[in-house]
């Protein structure tokens, strides 16, 4: 059905008339204090016969008259808020930034696995669809409460290559934010050295850190030859976290040098 033909029927069940839902939106305009939340007679009854799209104010309106999700009336003129993730991550940018994930209707659910195998033996690489014995239908909501609400998740640009090469451009960072203690010894090895995700005042970076005084020093690795770069402190970069936890795509073995990534050159 179109759109309109879809909010004519949702009315319907409802029992309420185009006079009663002008009545009631009359009301959240003037609580809002903004005419846009007002939906006339005459432009409710166009919307249902035309193909016509309205704000997202009167929508709003709409959606709290109908007793329906915001979200699920986009769905219906076509925008699928679900999806704002996959894009996201099929159009990635070329400067490091914090990235948000979250679901629209945590009510919804993902494929899980909810048991494994026993015979599998975790010591050996396999394939996951070898070591589920049942998949599951998940709350997406569930899966938020897995350190979502204390740790912040950072994307590393494409062409960010600070941490090259271990931290890839294209990798998700998982940050603590809590209870920041930033560390200067007690650390052995670059990868027990602590990685930092600092904001700028034009962007974001990731990158060992030291700190003298006023001054913030970004640590590049010395791989991958981009060079140290010095901020005051934290007029000009301010310590986001520290990063706990990183997914990454590893370069497939078969691909030419020709094919891999030309790392900037350093100044």
């Amino acid at each position: 059905m179109r759109p309109g033909e879809q909010l004519k029927e949702l009315r319907s069940r409802l029992g309420i008339t185009t006079r009663e839902v002008e009545e009631y939106s009359r009301t959240i305009a003037e609580d809002r204090q903004n005419e846009e939340f007002y939906i006339s007679n005459a432009w409710l009854t166009q919307l249902e016969n035309k193909n016509s799209i309205p704000s997202i104010y009167k929508l709003y309106s709409l959606s709290v008259i109908y007793r329906t999700k915001f979200n699920d009336l986009l769905g219906v003129f076509g925008i699928d808020l679900n999806a704002t993730s996959r894009y996201q991550l099929s159009l990635p940018l070329q400067h490091t930034h914090l990235a948000a994930f979250e679901t629209t209707d945590p009510q919804k659910s993902i494929t899980f696995p909810v048991r494994f195998d026993k015979s599998f033996n975790l010591e050996s690489t396999s394939l996951l669809s070898r070591m589920v014995e049942v998949w599951g239908e998940i709350p997406v909501g569930l899966i938020e409460k897995l350190d979502v609400r204390r740790c912040q998740y950072g994307y590393i640009g494409t062409h960010d290559y600070t941490m090259y090469p271990l931290l890839r451009p294209g990798s998700f960072v998982q940050i603590e934010s809590h209870s920041i203690r930033f560390q200067t010894t007690d650390w052995r090895t670059e990868y027990d050295r602590p990685i930092y995700f600092i904001e700028l005042r034009d962007g974001y970076a990731c990158s060992w850190c030291e700190i003298r005084g006023a001054q913030l020093t970004l640590v590049p690795h010395p791989l991958s030859g981009c060079s140290i770069r010095q901020f005051a402190y934290p007029s000009e970069a301010e310590i986001v976290g520290q990063v706990t936890g990183v997914a990454m795509r590893l370069v497939a073995a078969e691909q030419k040098a020709d094919e891999l990534p030309r790392l900037p050159r350093r100044s």
